[in-house]
């Protein structure tokens, strides 16, 4: 995994900048801590840091093709999993390779198919091609959106980034955030495309951008499609288990230390089962678990959480024979303003969840410690529909984005000061967004009735929710330099799933039906059984206290500029609540005042209503 950058001017000379495109580079060393590089020319200057994972000694970029009218020069970042597949057609195409790695597969991949080449990928993955033969940039992004891409237009160009800190580097972008910036950060509302900083953009997972001297054409390569499943309930369960197996066998490919992120629950331990499978009788598998101090013991059911993760890790370790990890956390860990800082650094904006960011992150910084690729979970809900929202006829017919109703993120877009909240019309924004989801969704001729509902319903999860949850694992992860790979969100396994009908989603009465079945015969009975459990979180009331504290000290300053954005009348309730009775979704309110404080202090933005 690695961190890509890059700068193209059409009526600029590019080898002036060199300072300029050194700086954008450096921001992403987190994301590749073990080599750097930049190329440079009149019109491009491009930027790569690398966590070297395949082919660790000759997997150096930028990489370039020279031609006879030009040199290609690519810039990557992530794993094309059919890397060997597509080598080796290259090969009988008359292609010579230099490398072991799968960098050099997606520049000869280009050079043989140019940009039709995305059809050919199976992967997480972000890149740029800066084609010398024309003077043309193509940024890619992975079908799913695992690895993270941004671009803005200049006067004449664009700059481009895994992240915006790499972008925020160039003095042509400006640190501005307007009202559309504002309604991203405070309506939990993950609009496709949109970046919170003015200016810039995200480039939409499954796209393409093409910039040329006419300026950037976004264009769709793939996308969730309606079509009709023959397969009975035997056929299907058999290819859900081998697709995914297929995914977990592709993604452990690597010449550096890998493992599995180990809960406890269905999705990490099916996930881990199969590597281990994979890998017996060459190694055992790693596997990592996070707690927090004293939890196991004194653990209390609530309303998202109904057993403690680490039983349920330990026997599956232990049925599967991994070498298991126990990550403890101490609270008080999660309060620490180091910890908050590099959380919200590593995402640039302040959208996140607060202590679930500072333990993912504490999380991986062990992990890293012992590995370099972690195979992770994360994806499976949203795929088989594993939310208690699925399952709950009230919310499924509800005309909201279901996270709204069921994490109490609506606490967020009631915090902003009346004035402005006037301004960003909050509720109505999140009404047209969820308008715009479902005008998306792809419906086969007939359909109706629940059908039509959970279809709906997948697809706003698929591609609105699943972009939360990906970002957050991918920069909490890449801040330590640990990659993160995603089997579920193989495209493959999520196209068949998809089009699976609900019915057969849940034909035993239960979340995801289909992959417990598929899971059979790899998992104790008890993990099998075990309800969903979300990604744990501290119970200890000293963490809320903290939490309220800092929050305080935020808003009794008068300099503050959160200030200027919060209600602190509204917010005063919670600072004054018992800590021990503080609900998680009016906490994480808190929890944005403290972000929002973190990023005025680091960035400095200007706020434009």
């Amino acid at each position: 995994m690695c961190g890509i950058t890059g700068w193209v001017a059409f009526e600029a000379d590019l080898t002036r900048e060199r300072p300029v495109i050194d700086a954008m580079t450096e921001t992403m060393a987190c994301r590749g801590p073990d080599d750097g590089g930049v190329w440079l020319a009149r019109r491009a200057a491009i930027g790569h840091r690398r966590l070297a994972v395949i082919d660790v000694e000759g997997g150096r970029q930028p990489m370039t093709a020279r031609t006879g009218v030009g040199e290609v020069v690519l810039t990557y970042s992530g794993e094309a999993y059919n890397f060997t597949e597509l080598r080796e057609e290259l090969r009988r195409a008359g292609h010579v390779f230099s490398t072991r790695s799968d960098t050099e597969v997606v520049l000869r991949a280009y050079l043989e198919w140019g940009h039709e080449m995305v059809h050919r990928l199976n992967g997480m993955y972000a890149f740029a091609v800066w084609d010398g033969r024309v003077e043309r940039l193509l940024l890619v992004r992975d079908r799913l959106g695992v690895k993270p891409l941004y671009y803005a237009r200049t006067d004449d160009g664009v700059v481009f980034g895994s992240e915006p800190k790499a972008l925020l580097a160039n003095p042509l972008v400006r640190r501005e955030v307007g009202a559309d910036g504002l309604r991203e950060i405070f309506a939990v509302v993950r609009t496709p495309g949109a970046a919170v900083w003015s200016g810039m953009r995200e480039v939409r997972p499954g796209h393409t951008v093409l910039v040329d001297r006419d300026g950037p054409v976004e264009r769709a390569y793939w996308r969730l499609e309606a079509a009709e499943h023959r397969d009975g309930r035997e056929a299907t369960v058999a290819t859900v288990r081998e697709l995914l197996a297929d995914a977990v066998r592709r993604q452990l490919t690597s010449d550096v230390p890998r493992c599995s992120l180990l809960s406890g629950g269905l999705d990490s331990s099916v996930v881990t089962a199969m590597a281990a499978a994979e890998l017996r009788g060459l190694e055992r598998v790693r596997t990592f678990e996070v707690d927090f101090l004293g939890q196991e013991d004194n653990f209390v059911p609530d309303n998202m959480r109904g057993t403690a993760d680490s039983p349920f890790a330990r026997e599956v370790a232990s049925h599967v024979g991994t070498d298991h990890h126990h990550i403890v956390l101490d609270p008080g860990d999660l309060l620490d303003p180091e910890v908050r800082r590099a959380a919200v650094v590593a995402r640039d904006v302040p959208v996140g969840w607060g202590e679930l960011d500072s333990s993912l992150y504490l999380l991986f910084r062990g992990v890293r410690e012992k590995s370099t690729v972690a195979l992770s979970g994360e994806s499976a809900d949203e795929v088989f529909g594993g939310y208690g929202w699925f399952h709950d006829p009230a919310i499924v017919a509800t005309p909201v984005f279901p996270w709204l109703i069921v994490t109490g993120d609506h606490a967020l877009g009631s915090m902003l000061h009346p004035d402005i909240e006037a301004k960003l019309r909050v509720e109505e924004f999140r009404a047209d967004s969820y308008a715009d989801a479902v005008a998306e969704v792809p419906v086969l001729p007939g359909e109706s009735g629940e059908e039509l509902r959970m279809r709906r319903m997948l697809h706003i999860c698929l591609t609105r929710w699943l972009q939360v949850m990906l970002d957050r694992k991918d920069r909490m992860s890449m801040a330590v330099g640990l990659e993160v790979r995603v089997p579920f969100c193989d495209h493959r396994l999520v196209e068949y799933v998809f089009n699976t009908p609900w019915a057969l989603k849940s034909f035993d009465g239960r979340e995801k039906s289909l992959l417990r079945a598929a899971s059979a015969g790899l998992l104790p009975e008890s993990v099998l059984r075990r309800r969903k459990s979300p990604y744990p979180s501290t119970q200890d009331p000293a963490y809320s206290a903290g939490v309220q504290a800092w929050a305080r000290r935020v808003l009794d300053d008068p300099s503050s500029p959160v200030r200027d954005l919060v209600g602190i009348d509204t917010l005063r309730p919670l600072l004054d609540a018992r800590p021990a009775e503080l609900p998680w979704g009016p906490r994480v309110a808190l929890e944005r005042v403290i972000d929002l404080d973190i990023w005025f202090d680091v960035y400095r933005p200007s706020i434009t209503l």
